[in-house]
């Protein structure tokens, strides 16, 4: 999203706010940072330029000037400075790894942040039961490193793991390029610990992969962007880790080729399918046109490139069966080129592509990102109509590069029409999400919704499904001091 269009939704929001501003007055919110203090001991709670100076976008979009950042040490601090938040009626926003990219995090100057980052601790990994119990502020890499020197895997990965945090993760219900195998976040969740707005700790540290007894709390929190309660802590579930690793490069000619190699892949390689990664060749030729890091592993020229990856138990076996499966796909005709990494080197090489977002962001300045999902059949209809309705629109000022995980039904689109006024942003969103409405499709697969797409919610949830959200938001924080003015207002 343009830097002009986030600044002007910034001040709108605030003034949205200021509206029901806090009822303390500056000695009222001097005493309560005061008392929080007490609880939180040194370090707790950061003022001035160093609130000023926090991010709270991965754009770059810097937190209104709040008057605190509180950073509790553990859940029982985190429960105290909530309920003096809930009884001075003190708003909260969430902060996490800043890996964010629709305005959940946004703060103004009636609100305080709240970060778990001193809640960074592995507590315990259990390697016969395969889990591991974190705190909400350990970032994804952290995890994904101490699984993998106790030979298991943490299944969800993303390009922001080095500062994407847990409690972000799972608040967000994050996505990435193994959902395809092992799903998104909620299903690497089998238990965890979240505090309400009242101050009100629910531990529901569940280490088992069944348990029916009652109603699955931890879902309440999974996916609901902070707006009901804060996660402190989680259990994870881990898997085996692969002894086998092979990908590919591959180029097609059409989409209906893309979709079968899919299914003939998921059929053929024994479950062992890992991420299948797909580039209109908008995106390709930008990426190499842009950019003289990368050596083009196909020709140019094909409508539509992906990167196909598989993991499983025999290298040798495994490696035979993924060339075999190609090569009868080359037959078939539904590969027109491919490159096989040999090694690790290559392999890097090849994801580097598709995961260069900084060049992309430099190519198509001023962007608009989005991230979409709608059923696999309905892609290549829906991706024409946009870029149509771009074109009528911006006519050659439009440039649009289409690129996703596909194989879960999740598409990104970066765009640009040649300005970063407010008025084309919000144009350019709604061709992107009316759209969606008519197939069914979700206007965020992965990145939820936060501020940026509450206007366009109805596009993918009807009033019934909005109505039911409220009621839990209203029963759970009935003040709305918990992310307030996120998801719906």
């Amino acid at each position: 999203m343009s830097a002009t269009f986030r600044r002007m939704k910034c001040r709108i929001l605030l003034l949205q706010l200021q509206e029901r501003e806090s009822t303390l007055n500056s000695s009222g919110i001097s005493k309560l940072l005061a008392d929080i203090a007490a609880i939180t001991g040194p370090g707790g709670v950061l003022t001035g330029e160093d609130v000023r100076s926090r991010q709270s976008s991965w754009l770059g979009h810097a937190g209104a000037d709040v008057a605190a950042l509180i950073r509790p040490a553990s859940t029982g601090e985190l429960s105290q400075v909530m309920r003096h938040c809930h009884a001075a009626k003190q708003a909260v926003v969430p902060l996490g790894g800043n890996t964010g990219l629709v305005d959940g995090a946004l703060a103004t100057g009636t609100e305080l942040f709240l970060s778990l980052e001193r809640m960074n601790r592995i507590e315990s990994l259990d390697a016969p039961g395969c889990t591991m119990t974190v705190q909400a502020g350990v970032p994804l890499q952290t995890v994904q490193q101490r699984a993998d020197e106790a030979g298991l895997l943490f299944a969800l990965d993303l390009g922001g793991r080095g500062s994407a945090t847990i409690g972000g993760n799972i608040s967000t219900n994050a996505g990435g390029n193994q959902v395809i195998r092992y799903g998104m976040m909620r299903e690497q969740v089998l238990g965890l610990e979240a505090v309400l707005a009242d101050g009100t700790i629910v531990s529901s540290m569940n280490r088992m992969l069944k348990n029916n007894a009652g109603y699955d709390l931890k879902q309440l929190f999974i996916g609901t962007e902070g707006t009901l309660g804060i996660v402190t802590r989680a259990v994870l579930r881990l898997r085996p880790a692969a002894r086998s690793l092979n990908t590919a490069f591959v180029a097609a000619d059409s989409f209906a080729a893309v979709s079968t190699l899919l299914r003939e892949l998921e059929s053929n390689l024994g479950g062992t399918l890992h991420a299948f990664e797909v580039m209109w060749a908008d995106f390709y030729t930008t990426i190499l046109g842009a950019s003289d890091r990368h050596t083009p592993p196909v020709g140019k020229g094909h409508p539509f490139y992906a990167l196909i990856e598989a993991r499983g138990g025999s290298q040798e076996h495994d490696s035979k069966r993924f060339e075999q499966v190609l090569g009868k796909a080359l037959e078939a005709n539904l590969i027109a080129d491919a490159a096989i990494a040999s090694n690790r080197t290559q392999r890097q090489a090849l994801w580097a592509i598709r995961d260069d977002i900084d060049t992309l962001m430099k190519a198509m300045e001023p962007m608009i990102v989005f991230d979409v999902s709608l059923p696999l059949p309905d892609m290549p209809a829906y991706v024409d109509r946009v870029q149509l309705g771009l074109g009528k629109r911006w006519g050659a000022n439009a440039r649009c590069t289409t690129f996703g995980h596909v194989g879960d039904g999740n598409i990104h689109f970066c765009i640009s029409v040649g300005s970063d006024a407010p008025e084309a942003s919000r144009e350019v969103m709604d061709i992107v999400y009316r759209e969606l409405e008519p197939i069914g499709g979700s206007v965020s697969a992965e990145h939820g919704i936060g501020l940026e797409k509450r206007p366009f919610l109805h596009y993918s949830r009807n009033e019934a499904e909005i109505s039911l959200m409220r009621a839990l938001k209203q029963a759970l924080d009935p003040h709305k001091l918990l992310n307030p003015g996120k998801i719906f207002g």
